[in-house]
């Protein structure tokens, strides 16, 4: 069949599906792009073709950002349980490289996204061409090898022979539960342009089958064995748990046991807030019924779960002298941390296997402490705090608004840890909070992302000013897309989270407010005049602007009942506080200061430091 390699491209992707579990789906179900000279005329030419013969189902997808359309097919897999996505490409140079962030985020949070980047001459006929970056010492670089640090496999098509084993071996690692991250195809402009007689066979419809690794029998024993010699035993609910489909066997693990169940970001929902066993998140910004019981557990159950430093609280939260692990994740890389017990298997598959393997169960001891917790919460979200609204009260009411299969979006600031330690998660899809990269700006891209994939939920985007004013444009491509979101736009004039932070660690909130240069040369001057409802208006967006907690409440009704994309806008106290979570994250403080601020905060950090261990 003779095409081009970018028509090649387009054809193979409309005829890849994942299967698990008897069900079929698109492995790409459709293309994100914005079209350059690096792309114009291969991709373009080839997803347009696409779309005029309908020979090839690769639906293509207009963004406005290049990073922001990585986000969207983060939010996209993330939503699908990692089982399709979407691919994206850009222009040569600076349209590609603004991609690596949303690579990161990928690869950092385990989810399959799929970059076509466009690249330099292969022939170099034309070289230095517009916008190449030029290497002395080699002319087989490119910007583009800054993605393979960032990608779970990385591949440069000089050439058209080429293209097959590469586009098997991308479906392989997007496929791979184990494996899987950003995948970067990198296709030199005279290449895409390039026709070649490729094998018919390449694009017959191809399935890859999504297994369900079983813990091997020695291994689910050992792990049985730690677990039942338990005192004190507590489960952390990771991501692996909700990409699995496995809140029914975890439901059924904990009702059986009576183990109480923590959750990470990723991993929240996974059993409904008002479950039994539910004590709420765990780490840094956890609830302080799940991190008293972390502190004092003599085995931990991490399923699916990376580990990072806000679910160990920095290495402080698990301070049991003789507390062991036991880690189940379908990736062995994940499953060995904290020198567990590891079982390397499926979580659905690996908690049938437990339950069965275990008889004993455990005293819920911890109920009266989470009814007590959850009065707490629901302080938090009716008290105001002073003339501006809380952010917790905020959460509060969008927590209210939002249906059980909703979804809230968040990704970075002091939203995430406001969420985690108070919002009430329903479903195992309810709670999207990007924290393994934390990326500024995901919100609304992630938005339309995970719309795309599950029309029938409303999407809340919880977005605080400094992230708006990074990434909104994806509000136009959800207009132009008919797609409907309600955003959620958060006005505290600065940084509110790094504000914080920087006056705990004696930094007195230095260069974290959007204010007027002052008489003391610091940003300490009247609030700038900063509009950024008449922004998002200006986008396309409805807007509803909110005074009150009393107006976000009627506005979220508005914007439920609305038919396009509303942004509900209002201001908060960016000094509001909310319950202490009786946990720690370790940002070192400078040990040598003139600031008194500074050496009281290095004195506190030395003394938290303490606790502080390694799982050997």
């Amino acid at each position: 069949m003779r095409l081009t390699v970018a028509q090649a491209v387009v054809k193979f992707l409309a005829n890849q599906w994942t299967e698990r579990d008897g069900v079929e789906q698109r492995t790409i179900a459709g293309c994100f792009g914005i079209f350059g000279h690096g792309n114009v005329a291969g991709l373009g030419q080839a997803l347009l073709q696409a779309q005029r013969t309908g020979a090839d189902d690769l639906p293509y997808h207009l963004a406005r950002n290049e990073q922001a359309m990585v986000h969207s097919a983060a939010g996209y897999a993330r939503m699908k349980n990692r089982l399709s996505t979407m691919a994206c490409t850009a222009s040569i140079g600076p349209g590609s490289t603004n991609m690596l962030t949303g690579a990161a985020l990928a690869t950092v949070n385990r989810l399959p996204v799929l970059l076509l980047p466009s690249d330099v001459f292969a022939t170099r006929v034309a070289a230095p061409v517009l916008q190449e970056l030029e290497d002395p010492r080699s002319y087989d670089v490119s910007v583009n090898d800054a993605f393979r640090p960032l990608s779970r496999f990385f591949d440069r098509i000089w050439r058209p022979e080429q293209l097959p084993s590469a586009l098997l071996a991308a479906m392989r690692v997007l496929t791979d539960p184990a494996e899987t991250g950003a995948v970067t195809l990198c296709l030199p402009q005279d290449v895409q342009a390039e026709a070649y007689d490729f094998p018919d066979e390449l694009f017959r419809k191809r399935v890859w089958h999504v297994a369900r690794p079983v813990p091997e029998p020695g291994a689910l024993a050992r792990a049985a064995d730690v677990i039942k010699n338990a005192d004190k035993p507590l489960i952390i609910a990771g991501g692996g748990v909700t990409y699995s489909e496995a809140s029914a066997e975890l439901d059924a693990f904990a009702r059986a046991t009576g183990i109480p169940v923590a959750d990470t970001h990723a991993g929240k929902g996974a059993v409904s807030w008002d479950h039994p066993n539910s004590v709420g998140g765990v780490g840094s910004t956890g609830t302080p019924v799940a991190n008293r019981l972390a502190r004092e557990a003599d085995v931990i159950i991490g399923i699916g779960t990376r580990y990072s430093d806000f679910t160990t609280a920095s290495r402080t939260q698990f301070r049991n002298p003789d507390v062991k692990f036991v880690n189940i994740n379908v990736a062995a890389f994940d499953a060995a941390k904290q020198s567990a017990e590891s079982v390397v298997a499926d979580a659905r598959e690996a908690l049938t296997a437990l339950t069965g393997a275990l008889s004993k169960t455990w005293e819920r001891t911890y109920a009266g402490d989470v009814e007590t917790w959850q009065q707490t919460v629901e302080d938090a979200y009716r008290t105001p705090q002073g003339d501006l609204p809380s952010q917790a009260e905020v959460i509060g009411a969008v927590n209210d608004a939002a249906g059980q299969r909703d979804v809230v979006v968040q990704a970075a600031g002091s939203m995430p840890g406001d969420l985690q330690l108070l919002w009430r998660a329903r479903d195992p899809k309810q709670y999207h909070v990007e924290y393994g990269f934390s990326c500024m700006g995901f919100e609304v891209a992630g938005a339309l992302g995970i719309k795309l994939a599950d029309p029938g939920r409303e999407v809340f985007a919880l977005v605080g000013d400094g992230s708006y004013l990074m990434m909104a444009q994806e509000i136009v491509t959800a207009v132009a897309e008919n797609i409907k979101l309600i955003i959620v736009l958060v006005q505290n004039h600065g940084f509110a989270s790094i504000g914080a932070l920087s006056e705990s660690l004696g930094s007195q909130r230095f260069g974290t407010s959007y204010r007027y240069r002052g008489e003391h040369d610091d940003y300490d001057g009247g609030k700038l005049p900063i509009d950024l409802a008449a922004n998002a208006e200006s986008l396309g967006a409805q807007v509803i602007r909110c005074r009150t907690i009393a107006d976000l409440t009627e506005g979220l009704k508005q914007a439920r009942e609305a038919d396009r994309l509303t942004v509900v806008h209002i201001e908060t106290d960016p000094l509001s506080q909310v319950p202490s979570s009786e946990s720690w994250w370790d940002v070192p403080v400078s040990e040598v200061s003139e600031l008194d601020s500074t050496r009281a905060a290095y004195a506190a950090y030395t003394e938290a430091k303490r606790d502080q261990r390694d799982h050997l």
